[in-house]
């Protein structure tokens, strides 16, 4: 295993008892840093930066080197797979992420192939070995996918939706026709994910946004079962097994005991959920990462340091009986955030959650 300098996160993750709390925050590469609205200008669009691997190395350094965070997270975007399947992702200005070639039928299904993640995604690959080698091992580095079920809506929905009214209803329409889509994202996700481990990632994480708006049973058929199969094919992997994992569902906090069955090293918390209460469903059979509502970046510093020891008291004492806690925001940081809060949120964390760790 390679020597960091700064292992807090990764022994966090392998349940070892450590000084104090990690902190990295969702999004730390992006908007709210003038450094990165600077190098998105001279990439020219979104796109390009996310496949230009010397200006995404950048990037997802810019915090790293500006605020002393815990670890480094690859920059690059959840809609990579379904892009590389011939998709054809473009970012539209005040709309978001849309797909020229979205997902209309069984033969668009059927027309999919699993990409290869040294080719269709080469890029991201690249990105990782170069940002693991600008990194000369000061922090971990976290590789990431969305889960099966996002990515499905997004290429059903054809870009975000409010009511996902296309992928639900093939859902309930065509069961077996959405099972066929999520199986093949999932085969691509698995690929995906251990092509990043064999590059550099030292970590890895699911986003599933979009699985909180989806009823218990079919959180648990269409979203929970595939990224079960990915935690299982990882674990299963003798060159990834030692590599943790983070589940983490947007809205899935009546779904902590779940997610904690899959085998997965820790789940991401939502700031809609009490962590003290999943601390206590939960704690003995994974970390906890989270939680703090992202809009309290847009306040002021004062603000920031009383939600994060709110955090870290509701969490509490890290005893025997309790993984452990990375300390996050409960979604990603948001483009108006002020930088300075970011720096006031690092040492609130790195300064005050020692007495924690006794």
């Amino acid at each position: 295993m390679t020597d960091l300098k700064n292992d807090l996160y990764l022994r966090t993750l392998r349940g070892e008892k450590v000084e104090r709390t990690p902190i990295w925050v969702m999004r730390q590469a992006g908007r709210y840093l003038p450094e990165y609205r600077a190098t998105r200008k001279q990439a020219g669009d979104f796109l390009t930066l996310c496949k230009t691997p010397e200006l995404a190395c950048e990037v997802t350094l810019q915090p790293i080197d500006r605020f002393g965070l815990d670890a480094a997270i690859l920059f690059s975007d959840i809609l990579t797979i379904p892009d590389a399947m011939g998709l054809e992702l473009v970012l539209e200005e005040g709309v978001g992420p849309v797909f020229n070639k979205p997902i209309r039928s069984a033969a668009d299904i059927d027309s999919l192939g699993i990409p290869d993640p040294e080719q269709e995604l080469g890029y991201v690959m690249n990105a990782i070995r170069v940002i693991r080698h600008a990194l000369d091992d000061r922090v971990p580095l976290i590789g990431f996918t969305g889960s099966p079920w996002t990515l499905a809506s997004y290429m059903v929905e054809g870009s975000g939706s409010k009511d996902f009214r296309r992928i639900k209803g093939l859902m309930f329409e065509s069961p077996e026709s959405a099972h066929k889509l999520l199986q093949i994202v999932t085969d691509s996700v698995i690929q995906y994910l251990k092509a990043q481990v064999a590059s550099g990632a030292q970590s890895l994480m699911v986003f599933d946004t979009w699985g909180g708006m989806l009823s218990t049973e079919n959180y648990k058929r269409f979203s929970l079962s595939y990224m079960s199969q990915i935690v299982s094919a990882i674990k299963s992997d003798p060159l990834c097994s030692s590599v943790p994992i983070v589940l983490f569902t947007k809205g899935g906090g009546r779904w902590l005991e779940l997610m904690a069955d899959t085998g997965c090293d820790g789940l991401g918390l939502d700031w809609t959920v009490d962590i003290a209460d999943a601390k206590a469903r939960v704690g003995d059979k994974v970390i906890l990462q989270g939680n703090m509502d992202p809009v309290v970046m847009n306040t002021g510093p004062e603000q920031v340091s009383e939600q994060a020891m709110e955090v870290l008291l509701g969490y509490g004492n890290h005893g025997p009986n309790d993984k452990g806690h990375i300390f996050n925001l409960g979604h990603g940081i948001q483009p108006f955030a002020h930088p300075e809060n970011m720096q006031r949120l690092v040492q609130t964390v790195q300064a005050n959650s020692s007495q924690f760790h006794t």
